[in-house]
């Protein structure tokens, strides 16, 4: 079990798989490193170093009071590629996850990047405001808290389905993901979980897209009902004009366990170059 311990007493768990290139792999809320199992036993296999960590207050992480803005998260997922010494690193970021890689740029630059993945990321801003008229209504966001605040569990096995796109016709993944899922999320801090959420929601990245100096990949499902595309996905290409796009049609938010290993494939083909 690794651990590395940030400069305001943080401790952080993280994987570190494999040897070759670089990938580090920031997880999604409410979940921590393991939901990215497919990916990182399949990415060492084939010749990657993998890192993935817990964020603080998930997983195994310490589970600290503060700390849950997006510049501390960035400054937190800075000082671990520091502390491993990482270069030409390929950061990927899923869903809550993606505002990680993009703070991190904007805040720590891509000297040690050499390319970004967004995969249903929340960038580059979620919440619908005048000047954001295609995001999220704050009444969705109010919901989640006031659920969190009232029977966290029931609310988190609630949440699941609808995060892989499981309907009373068509389970795209077993019940057994759900309960692991569940367990997962139920390993995070009520705070982490509750305070997360006005931090994915309302942070505006729209100033951090310039940072995306580097080849980067956007991968977001069409039939995601936890971030919509038109919100995120398809915004942030339209901001990173170097970017590509690759939309997974009738894919849900969960495409890290839906589309295993088609989101593997793409991967290793952006890695290749």
């Amino acid at each position: 079990m690794a651990l590395f311990t940030t400069r305001d007493g943080t401790d952080l768990y993280y994987n570190d798989w494999g040897d070759g290139a670089p990938i580090v792999l920031i997880h999604g809320w409410p979940l921590d490193a393991d939901m990215w199992s497919a990916q990182a036993l399949a990415l060492a296999e084939k010749g990657h170093r993998v890192v993935a960590y817990d964020r603080r207050g998930f997983g195994r992480s310490s589970q600290p009071w503060h700390g849950f803005d997006y510049d501390t998260l960035a400054d937190d997922l800075a000082q671990l590629i520091d502390h491993l010494d990482l270069e030409q690193v390929t950061l990927a970021g899923f869903s809550m996850g993606g505002g990680e890689v993009a703070r991190y740029l904007g805040r720590h630059g891509g000297a040690r990047v050499a390319r970004a993945v967004l995969i249903g990321a929340v960038t580059p801003f979620l919440l619908k405001t005048e000047t954001n008229p295609t995001g999220v209504d704050q009444s969705v966001f109010d919901g989640m808290i006031a659920g969190l605040r009232a029977d966290r569990a029931h609310f988190l096995a609630d949440f699941a389905p609808s995060f892989y796109g499981n309907t009373m016709l068509k389970k795209r993944v077993s019940s057994e993901v759900l309960d692991w899922t569940f367990a997962m999320a139920m390993l995070a801090s009520p705070r982490a979980t509750i305070a997360c959420v006005p931090a994915f929601s309302a942070t505006d990245f729209r100033p951090d897209m310039a940072a995306f100096t580097m080849p980067t990949l956007i991968i977001h499902g069409t039939a995601d009902q936890t971030v919509p595309i038109d919100a995120a996905g398809r915004v942030a290409a339209r901001m990173i004009p170097h970017a590509k796009l690759i939309e997974y049609d009738d894919e849900p938010h969960g495409i890290p366990a839906t589309a295993a290993d088609r989101l593997t494939a793409d991967l290793l083909a952006f890695m290749a170059g």
